[in-house]
């Protein structure tokens, strides 16, 4: 069983930036997507982006395209989130995950988007 601890969440102004990382307890399989979910109060949790593994292919959701990318370390079983351009509505706990939800679910990380 692996297990992700979130970091680098904060309170950010509209326009700032912020850089999410996260570390897995184990190595994580070349077969797996990688993802950065979020979850805002009252919501349900949603795919934010995704990196496949092996090859580093990317995936943003339209409401972040252009400005989050999302990065590995494949050595380090690191994943990365740089928000850029942030929004109130970017406002809520960030988790990451493999494929949708492979393992279990970790503490995640405030992000709160204020001025």
């Amino acid at each position: 069983q692996v297990q992700f601890v979130e970091s680098g969440g904060g309170l950010v102004q509209p326009g700032g930036s912020l850089r999410l990382s996260c570390v897995a307890s184990g190595t994580i399989s070349s077969l797996s997507t990688m993802g950065w979910y979020r979850q805002a109060p009252g919501k349900q949790r949603e795919l934010v982006a995704s990196i496949q593994w092996r090859t580093g292919s990317t995936y943003s959701a339209g409401s972040v395209k252009g400005r989050f990318a999302i990065s590995r370390d494949n050595a380090k079983n690191k994943v990365y989130l740089q928000m850029n351009s942030l929004k109130p509505e970017d406002t809520a706990v960030y988790y990451c995950n493999r494929d949708g939800g492979y393992y279990s679910w970790g503490q995640g990380t405030q992000v709160t988007v204020s001025s």
